[in-house]
């Protein structure tokens, strides 16, 4: 929900509605992708240093963006709202 209130710009509501799940202890559950890599699927958190075949992960990611952006495509990053603080916010 704070997500939907940024996206259209009620920043306020979404400041409040974060510090009100902070202050009730709620957390947000963390990002979480899949990858297949020699038939196999690795599974992994967003930020997780610990899978041991991390390296090849990412590399493969890396390879997989550069493939994609050489086709011509172009990340919509409008709707990229998550660990937005309030000095990362836009001015109104």
């Amino acid at each position: 929900l704070s997500n939907i209130y940024a996206a259209v710009g009620r920043w306020d509501d979404a400041t409040k509605l974060r510090t009100m799940m902070s202050d009730r202890g709620l957390k947000k559950l963390p990002g979480y992708s899949c990858i297949e890599i020699n038939n196999s699927v690795h599974g992994f958190f967003v930020g997780d240093g610990l899978h041991p075949q991390r390296k090849e992960i990412y590399a493969e990611l890396q390879r997989m963006s550069r493939k994609m952006e050489e086709t011509g495509y172009v990340p919509h990053t409008k709707a990229v709202l998550h660990d937005v603080g309030t000095h990362a916010q836009p001015s109104q």
